[in-house]
Protein backbone atom coordinates (compact mmCIF):
# COMPACT_ATOMS: atom_id res chain seq x y z
CA UNK A 1 0.00 0.00 0.00
CA UNK A 2 2.78 2.33 0.95
CA UNK A 3 4.44 1.50 -2.36
CA UNK A 4 1.29 2.47 -4.38
CA UNK A 5 0.87 5.72 -2.45
CA UNK A 6 4.48 6.58 -3.05
CA UNK A 7 4.13 5.91 -6.78
CA UNK A 8 1.03 8.14 -6.98
CA UNK A 9 2.81 10.97 -5.19
CA UNK A 10 5.76 10.67 -7.54
CA UNK A 11 3.45 10.73 -10.59
CA UNK A 12 1.59 13.80 -9.36
CA UNK A 13 4.88 15.51 -8.59
CA UNK A 14 6.21 14.74 -12.07
CA UNK A 15 3.04 16.07 -13.73
CA UNK A 16 3.16 19.21 -11.61
CA UNK A 17 6.76 19.79 -12.64
CA UNK A 18 5.92 19.07 -16.29
CA UNK A 19 3.04 21.56 -16.47
CA UNK A 20 4.92 24.13 -14.42
CA UNK A 21 7.71 23.98 -16.96
CA UNK A 22 5.35 24.41 -19.91
CA UNK A 23 5.02 27.90 -21.46
CA UNK A 24 2.00 30.02 -20.58
CA UNK A 25 0.50 29.24 -24.02
CA UNK A 26 1.67 25.74 -24.90
CA UNK A 27 -0.46 25.38 -28.01
CA UNK A 28 -0.59 27.44 -31.17
CA UNK A 29 -3.10 30.24 -31.63
CA UNK A 30 -6.03 28.65 -33.40
CA UNK A 31 -7.35 30.87 -36.18
CA UNK A 32 -10.25 30.20 -38.51
CA UNK A 33 -10.70 32.38 -41.60
CA UNK A 34 -13.69 32.57 -43.88
CA UNK A 35 -11.68 32.88 -47.12
CA UNK A 36 -8.29 31.77 -48.37
CA UNK A 37 -6.72 35.23 -48.78
CA UNK A 38 -7.22 35.89 -45.08
CA UNK A 39 -5.68 32.50 -44.28
CA UNK A 40 -2.64 33.32 -46.44
CA UNK A 41 -2.13 36.66 -44.66
CA UNK A 42 -2.58 35.12 -41.20
CA UNK A 43 -0.01 32.40 -41.89
CA UNK A 44 2.44 35.01 -43.16
CA UNK A 45 2.11 37.13 -40.01
CA UNK A 46 1.62 34.38 -37.44
CA UNK A 47 4.27 32.01 -38.74
CA UNK A 48 4.82 28.97 -36.52
CA UNK A 49 2.77 30.51 -33.74
CA UNK A 50 -0.58 30.02 -35.47
CA UNK A 51 -2.69 27.12 -36.68
CA UNK A 52 -4.88 28.44 -39.50
CA UNK A 53 -7.94 26.81 -41.04
CA UNK A 54 -9.88 28.41 -43.90
CA UNK A 55 -13.54 27.53 -44.40
CA UNK A 56 -13.20 28.15 -48.14
CA UNK A 57 -10.68 26.36 -50.34
CA UNK A 58 -10.76 29.01 -53.06
CA UNK A 59 -13.16 27.74 -55.71
CA UNK A 60 -16.33 28.83 -53.94
CA UNK A 61 -18.21 32.09 -54.15
CA UNK A 62 -17.27 34.50 -51.38
CA UNK A 63 -20.92 34.80 -50.39
CA UNK A 64 -21.80 31.12 -50.47
CA UNK A 65 -19.16 28.87 -48.95
CA UNK A 66 -20.98 25.50 -48.55
CA UNK A 67 -21.43 24.75 -44.86
CA UNK A 68 -20.02 21.42 -43.64
CA UNK A 69 -20.46 19.72 -40.25
CA UNK A 70 -16.68 19.68 -39.90
CA UNK A 71 -16.68 23.48 -39.70
CA UNK A 72 -18.45 23.49 -36.32
CA UNK A 73 -15.68 21.87 -34.21
CA UNK A 74 -13.07 23.97 -36.01
CA UNK A 75 -14.91 27.13 -35.05
CA UNK A 76 -15.64 25.84 -31.57
CA UNK A 77 -11.92 25.54 -30.86
CA UNK A 78 -10.88 28.79 -32.55
CA UNK A 79 -9.25 31.61 -30.61
CA UNK A 80 -9.72 34.10 -33.45
CA UNK A 81 -12.05 34.41 -36.44
CA UNK A 82 -10.90 36.48 -39.43
CA UNK A 83 -13.64 37.63 -41.82
CA UNK A 84 -13.87 39.94 -44.85
CA UNK A 85 -16.73 42.02 -43.45
CA UNK A 86 -19.17 44.36 -45.24
CA UNK A 87 -21.65 41.48 -44.91
CA UNK A 88 -19.68 39.42 -47.46
CA UNK A 89 -20.19 36.19 -45.50
CA UNK A 90 -23.82 36.82 -44.58
CA UNK A 91 -25.12 33.61 -46.19
CA UNK A 92 -23.07 31.17 -44.13
CA UNK A 93 -21.18 32.76 -41.23
CA UNK A 94 -24.02 33.72 -38.83
CA UNK A 95 -25.36 30.14 -38.71
CA UNK A 96 -21.88 28.71 -38.20
CA UNK A 97 -21.16 31.17 -35.41
CA UNK A 98 -24.33 30.16 -33.61
CA UNK A 99 -23.60 26.46 -34.04
CA UNK A 100 -20.01 26.86 -32.84
CA UNK A 101 -21.09 27.78 -29.28
CA UNK A 102 -17.76 29.58 -29.01
CA UNK A 103 -18.11 32.81 -27.01
CA UNK A 104 -14.59 33.96 -27.93
CA UNK A 105 -15.36 34.58 -31.62
CA UNK A 106 -18.89 35.95 -31.45
CA UNK A 107 -19.55 39.41 -32.92
CA UNK A 108 -18.15 42.28 -30.81
CA UNK A 109 -15.84 39.90 -28.90
CA UNK A 110 -12.05 40.16 -29.13
CA UNK A 111 -11.82 37.05 -31.28
CA UNK A 112 -14.21 38.40 -33.96
CA UNK A 113 -11.87 40.18 -36.39
CA UNK A 114 -13.58 42.20 -39.13
CA UNK A 115 -10.77 42.84 -41.61
CA UNK A 116 -12.71 45.60 -43.41
CA UNK A 117 -12.12 48.00 -40.51
CA UNK A 118 -10.63 51.21 -41.95
CA UNK A 119 -11.75 50.57 -45.55
CA UNK A 120 -14.20 52.89 -47.31
CA UNK A 121 -16.59 50.71 -49.33
CA UNK A 122 -17.67 51.38 -52.90
CA UNK A 123 -21.17 51.07 -54.31
CA UNK A 124 -23.28 51.77 -51.26
CA UNK A 125 -26.77 50.57 -52.25
CA UNK A 126 -29.67 52.95 -52.67
CA UNK A 127 -32.05 50.18 -51.62
CA UNK A 128 -31.73 46.89 -49.74
CA UNK A 129 -35.18 45.61 -50.68
CA UNK A 130 -35.30 42.02 -51.93
CA UNK A 131 -36.40 43.26 -55.37
CA UNK A 132 -32.92 44.80 -55.73
CA UNK A 133 -31.30 41.36 -55.52
CA UNK A 134 -28.73 40.08 -53.02
CA UNK A 135 -27.33 43.55 -52.31
CA UNK A 136 -24.80 44.25 -49.59
CA UNK A 137 -26.12 46.92 -47.25
CA UNK A 138 -22.61 48.07 -46.30
CA UNK A 139 -21.28 48.37 -49.88
CA UNK A 140 -19.31 46.15 -52.25
CA UNK A 141 -17.26 43.73 -50.09
CA UNK A 142 -14.72 42.65 -52.72
CA UNK A 143 -12.01 45.11 -51.69
CA UNK A 144 -9.41 42.36 -51.35
CA UNK A 145 -8.83 42.46 -55.13
CA UNK A 146 -7.14 45.84 -54.65
CA UNK A 147 -3.77 44.94 -53.04
CA UNK A 148 -3.48 48.37 -51.42
CA UNK A 149 -6.73 47.73 -49.55
CA UNK A 150 -5.55 44.21 -48.74
CA UNK A 151 -2.73 45.87 -46.78
CA UNK A 152 -5.37 47.37 -44.47
CA UNK A 153 -6.79 43.90 -43.87
CA UNK A 154 -3.27 42.67 -43.12
CA UNK A 155 -2.95 45.45 -40.56
CA UNK A 156 -6.15 44.34 -38.87
CA UNK A 157 -4.93 40.74 -38.74
CA UNK A 158 -1.63 41.86 -37.20
CA UNK A 159 -3.42 43.97 -34.57
CA UNK A 160 -5.65 41.07 -33.55
CA UNK A 161 -2.76 38.61 -33.24
CA UNK A 162 -0.66 41.08 -31.25
CA UNK A 163 -3.60 41.80 -28.93
CA UNK A 164 -4.26 38.10 -28.37
CA UNK A 165 -0.62 37.17 -27.75
CA UNK A 166 1.27 40.38 -26.84
CA UNK A 167 4.31 38.35 -25.78
CA UNK A 168 4.85 37.56 -29.49
CA UNK A 169 4.29 41.08 -30.80
CA UNK A 170 7.90 41.50 -31.93
CA UNK A 171 7.78 38.33 -34.03
CA UNK A 172 4.42 39.29 -35.54
CA UNK A 173 5.85 42.70 -36.39
CA UNK A 174 8.87 41.21 -38.17
CA UNK A 175 6.68 38.81 -40.11
CA UNK A 176 4.23 41.53 -41.10
CA UNK A 177 6.95 43.89 -42.25
CA UNK A 178 8.64 41.15 -44.28
CA UNK A 179 5.37 40.23 -45.98
CA UNK A 180 4.38 43.84 -46.68
CA UNK A 181 7.77 44.50 -48.26
CA UNK A 182 7.30 41.47 -50.52
CA UNK A 183 3.74 42.55 -51.39
CA UNK A 184 4.81 46.13 -52.12
CA UNK A 185 7.53 44.90 -54.47
CA UNK A 186 4.97 42.72 -56.22
CA UNK A 187 2.55 45.64 -56.58
CA UNK A 188 5.28 47.81 -58.11
CA UNK A 189 6.12 45.12 -60.64
CA UNK A 190 2.45 44.54 -61.46
CA UNK A 191 1.83 48.25 -61.99
CA UNK A 192 4.45 48.28 -64.75
CA UNK A 193 3.10 45.08 -66.25
CA UNK A 194 -0.47 46.39 -66.15
CA UNK A 195 0.16 49.58 -68.15
CA UNK A 196 -1.51 48.12 -71.28
CA UNK A 197 -4.70 47.70 -69.25
CA UNK A 198 -5.31 51.44 -68.86
CA UNK A 199 -8.77 52.19 -70.18
CA UNK A 200 -9.53 48.59 -71.18
CA UNK A 201 -13.23 47.81 -70.64
CA UNK A 202 -14.53 44.54 -69.24
CA UNK A 203 -17.61 42.88 -67.81
CA UNK A 204 -17.84 40.04 -65.29
CA UNK A 205 -20.49 37.62 -64.18
CA UNK A 206 -20.67 39.00 -60.62
CA UNK A 207 -19.63 42.41 -59.35
CA UNK A 208 -16.30 41.34 -57.89
CA UNK A 209 -14.10 43.75 -59.83
CA UNK A 210 -14.71 47.48 -59.20
CA UNK A 211 -11.82 47.73 -56.69
CA UNK A 212 -9.46 45.84 -59.02
CA UNK A 213 -10.43 47.99 -62.02
CA UNK A 214 -9.87 51.21 -60.10
CA UNK A 215 -6.46 50.08 -58.86
CA UNK A 216 -5.13 49.12 -62.29
CA UNK A 217 -6.82 51.76 -64.44
CA UNK A 218 -9.33 49.50 -66.17
CA UNK A 219 -12.97 50.36 -66.85
CA UNK A 220 -15.45 48.06 -65.13
CA UNK A 221 -18.40 48.07 -67.52
CA UNK A 222 -20.74 46.03 -65.32
CA UNK A 223 -21.91 42.57 -64.44
CA UNK A 224 -23.72 39.88 -66.40
CA UNK A 225 -26.07 39.06 -63.53
CA UNK A 226 -29.44 40.78 -63.74
CA UNK A 227 -29.00 41.94 -60.16
CA UNK A 228 -26.56 40.78 -57.47
CA UNK A 229 -27.14 37.06 -56.97
CA UNK A 230 -29.81 36.84 -59.71
CA UNK A 231 -29.03 35.11 -63.01
CA UNK A 232 -29.50 37.17 -66.18
CA UNK A 233 -32.63 36.96 -68.29
CA UNK A 234 -32.48 36.54 -72.10
CA UNK A 235 -33.51 40.18 -72.49
CA UNK A 236 -30.77 41.32 -70.13
CA UNK A 237 -28.16 39.32 -72.04
CA UNK A 238 -29.30 40.90 -75.31
CA UNK A 239 -28.91 44.35 -73.78
CA UNK A 240 -25.41 43.50 -72.49
CA UNK A 241 -24.35 42.31 -75.95
CA UNK A 242 -25.73 45.44 -77.60
CA UNK A 243 -23.99 47.84 -75.21
CA UNK A 244 -20.73 45.89 -75.23
CA UNK A 245 -20.55 46.15 -79.02
CA UNK A 246 -21.38 49.84 -78.92
CA UNK A 247 -18.77 50.57 -76.24
CA UNK A 248 -16.02 48.24 -77.51
CA UNK A 249 -15.88 46.14 -74.36
CA UNK A 250 -13.14 43.63 -75.08
CA UNK A 251 -12.95 41.23 -72.10
CA UNK A 252 -15.52 39.01 -70.37
CA UNK A 253 -14.51 37.73 -66.93
CA UNK A 254 -16.00 34.51 -65.64
CA UNK A 255 -15.41 33.63 -61.99
CA UNK A 256 -14.77 29.89 -61.35
CA UNK A 257 -17.92 29.31 -59.30
CA UNK A 258 -20.19 30.32 -62.18
CA UNK A 259 -20.99 28.18 -65.27
CA UNK A 260 -19.12 29.01 -68.44
CA UNK A 261 -22.08 28.89 -70.84
CA UNK A 262 -23.44 32.43 -70.58
CA UNK A 263 -20.11 34.34 -70.36
CA UNK A 264 -18.72 32.29 -73.26
CA UNK A 265 -21.80 32.98 -75.39
CA UNK A 266 -21.59 36.72 -74.69
CA UNK A 267 -17.88 36.76 -75.57
CA UNK A 268 -18.53 34.90 -78.84
CA UNK A 269 -21.33 37.26 -79.86
CA UNK A 270 -19.40 40.43 -79.06
CA UNK A 271 -15.94 39.38 -80.25
CA UNK A 272 -14.60 39.79 -76.71
CA UNK A 273 -12.10 37.47 -75.04
CA UNK A 274 -13.38 35.41 -72.12
CA UNK A 275 -11.03 34.73 -69.22
CA UNK A 276 -11.58 32.75 -66.03
CA UNK A 277 -10.20 34.61 -63.03
CA UNK A 278 -10.06 33.57 -59.37
CA UNK A 279 -11.50 35.84 -56.71
CA UNK A 280 -9.37 34.38 -53.92
CA UNK A 281 -6.22 32.21 -53.73
CA UNK A 282 -6.76 28.66 -54.93
CA UNK A 283 -9.58 29.52 -57.32
CA UNK A 284 -7.61 28.22 -60.30
CA UNK A 285 -4.29 26.29 -60.48
CA UNK A 286 -1.08 28.16 -59.60
CA UNK A 287 -2.83 30.77 -57.44
CA UNK A 288 -2.23 29.19 -54.05
CA UNK A 289 -1.17 32.46 -52.40
CA UNK A 290 -2.46 36.02 -52.63
CA UNK A 291 0.68 37.23 -54.39
CA UNK A 292 0.50 34.38 -56.92
CA UNK A 293 -3.17 35.18 -57.50
CA UNK A 294 -2.54 38.88 -58.15
CA UNK A 295 0.25 37.99 -60.58
CA UNK A 296 -2.12 35.57 -62.35
CA UNK A 297 -4.86 38.21 -62.59
CA UNK A 298 -2.61 40.81 -64.20
CA UNK A 299 -0.88 38.42 -66.59
CA UNK A 300 -4.19 36.95 -67.74
CA UNK A 301 -5.79 40.37 -68.23
CA UNK A 302 -2.77 41.69 -70.14
CA UNK A 303 -2.75 38.59 -72.34
CA UNK A 304 -6.46 39.07 -73.15
CA UNK A 305 -5.99 42.77 -73.89
CA UNK A 306 -3.00 41.95 -76.09
CA UNK A 307 -5.04 39.48 -78.13
CA UNK A 308 -7.72 42.06 -78.85
CA UNK A 309 -5.18 44.76 -79.63
CA UNK A 310 -3.37 42.48 -82.07
CA UNK A 311 -6.64 41.49 -83.75
CA UNK A 312 -7.36 45.18 -84.31
CA UNK A 313 -3.99 45.59 -85.99
CA UNK A 314 -2.36 47.46 -83.14
CA UNK A 315 1.06 46.86 -81.68
CA UNK A 316 1.48 44.45 -78.86
CA UNK A 317 1.75 46.09 -75.46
Amino acid sequence: MKSKSLSLIILITLLAVLFAAAPARATKIRVVTTLTDLADFTRAIGGDLVEVRSLAIGVEGTHGVPMKPSFVPIMNRADLLMLVGFDCEHAFLPALLEASKNPRIQKDKQGYVDCSKGITPREMPLSTERSSGDVHPYGNPHYMLNPNLAKIAIGNIFTSLAAFAPEHRAEFTRNRDTYLAKLSATISALEKEAKPLKGVKFVSYHGHWPYFAERFGMVYFGMIELKPGIDPTARHIEEIIRTMKAENVSIVVREPQFPEKVPKSIAEQTGATMVTLPIMPGGVPNTETYIKMMDYLIKTMVSAATVKNTEKGGTQP
